[in-house]
């Protein structure tokens, strides 16, 4: 990449040499997505990703020399974090530890959160349909890839919904008995995760009123586990 007035010509045209490289590998590991999402790691073959990217099987190992199991990987990489920065973002929309809620609007900010954390299913629908398989078959995904797509995605979001955790705890609002990080836990268990075993991860979508439901209910319970006083 050319630093200013003293890069050279050649220097510039290998970055943007770099730059559609890596744009074509987004478009691949785009378009992989489905694939593994709707036949799972093992089933997936290598002529079926190349005809979803729309390029031949070659093409495919001069990007992915690993094959299926480096595509996977970074299928897994790009698509958890896209979906780990829409999640801390609703985090931060709603739950910033800098903006906590007033105490009486606490239960209605935490339902409106839970929702929209349930809206990111059928936004990103190819992804959660990838982690359905990714559970259903741990057995047969590469340990590293499992241990990337913790570390891409739902490490990073435990984490900052612990410290949003902490900041309604530090504003008196919760009581998190000195753990964050299992509060965040629980809260997720008691909604989101709750519709995701329900809905079995988006593929067989609840009812508006079952969700209404299941949020709410979900909410109350954590609230008189966990509000302060």
């Amino acid at each position: 990449m050319s630093t200013g007035a003293g890069g050279t010509s050649g220097t510039s045209g290998t970055s943007g040499t770099n730059a559609k490289k890596l744009e074509k590998q987004l478009a691949i590991a785009g378009a992989s997505c489905g694939v593994f999402g709707r036949e799972g790691y093992a089933r997936a073959t290598v002529d079926e990703l190349a005809a979803a990217a729309g390029i031949s099987t070659r093409t495919l190992y001069n990007h992915f020399p690993g094959g299926k199991a480096m595509l996977f990987a970074a299928v897994v990489d790009w698509t958890s974090g896209q979906v780990r920065d829409a999640q801390i973002a609703q985090i931060q929309a709603v739950l910033n530890p800098e903006r906590p809620p007033r105490p009486e609007d606490l239960e209605r900010d935490l339902v409106v959160f839970a929702h929209r954390v349930i809206g990111l299913m059928n936004d990103y629908a190819d992804h959660f349909a990838l982690v359905r398989h990714i559970r259903a078959e741990a057995d047969h995904v590469p340990p590293e890839v499992l241990e990337a797509w913790v570390n891409a995605g739902p490490g990073p979001v435990s984490r900052a919904l612990a410290d949003a955790m902490a900041g309604l705890d530090a504003a008196g609002l919760i009581d998190v008995r000195g753990d964050a990080m299992l509060t965040g836990a629980h809260f997720m268990a008691l909604t989101s995760h709750t519709i995701s075993q329900l809905s079995h991860h988006g593929a067989v979508p609840l009812a508006k009123e079952q969700t209404d439901q299941v949020i709410e209910g979900g909410v109350g319970a954590f609230l008189r586990a966990y509000r302060a006083g």
